[in-house]
């Protein structure tokens, strides 16, 4: 299915494997929103995206505010002249032990990964609708399959991601609107690094380009087909 023409907003499309989605979707002609909370990051990312030959934008926001994102996912909608994608990519990963970890940090866990992906998605839902039809794609993560140590709010998070999602799907398919859920396992981004989860290494390890061309075959399925559920994992980590 030819994507040219058709615009997406990317949560967390700032860095990572948000711009990576952004990127592989604007060379495919997709018109781009990007959201995040580093504005630097957002401008330099927008401009690259111009320089595909696509409209883009970006709106900044926290993912645990829902007006916020309320008001940032319209105000996008507006600058694209609707949507037709979304990528619920944006989350953060805090990881330590269960007595370690404060009350409040694993809380924000929770608010920014859960939170944000169902506030998204019901800020967008009215646009997909109107159109009568559309996709969202919620980024879960292996972790939210099966829970390790010292993740304990990331896999929470990412296990009620799986779950709202699968409800998403339920409610809205016969709208024509696909609802995919992705659980990849440790991928060279930002925060796998940071968080110490990988060393990155490129012969090895899953690289936010090998995401980004998934998500975009995903999409360029006829639309009389659903990949529900897809995880994806490196070959030999």
């Amino acid at each position: 299915m030819n994507l040219k023409g058709k615009s997406a907003i990317v949560t967390g499309g700032g860095r990572g494997l948000g711009k990576a989605v952004a990127l592989i979707l604007a060379k495919e002609g997709v018109n781009i929103g990007i959201t995040g909370r580093n504005e630097e990051n957002l401008k330099a990312t927008v401009e690259e995206l111009k320089g595909l030959g696509v409209q883009a934008a970006y709106a900044i926001f926290s993912m645990d505010k829902e007006a916020a994102v309320q008001a940032g996912i319209a105000a996008l909608a507006k600058d694209l002249g609707g949507v037709d994608i979304l990528i619920n990519n944006a989350g953060i990963g805090d990881f330590g032990s269960i007595e370690e970890m404060s009350s409040e940090t694993w809380e924000q866990v929770i608010k920014t990964n859960l939170f944000g992906v169902y506030y998204a998605a019901k800020a967008v839902y009215p646009f997909l609708k109107e159109k009568g039809a559309g996709d969202i794609v919620n980024v879960a993560s292996t972790a939210g399959l099966k829970g390790g140590p010292n993740m304990s709010a990331y896999a929470a998070s990412k296990a009620a991601v799986v779950s709202l999602s699968q409800s998403m799907m339920a409610e809205w398919r016969k709208q024509n609107i696909r609802v995919i859920t992705l659980t990849p396992s440790t991928i060279a981004s930002d925060m796998s690094i940071q968080g110490g989860l990988t060393d990155g290494n490129p012969e090895t390890v899953l690289q936010p380009e090998d995401f980004a061309e998934w998500v975009r075959d995903i999409l360029k399925m006829n639309r009389r087909a659903l990949i529900a559920n897809g995880s994806i994992f490196s070959t030999n980590p």
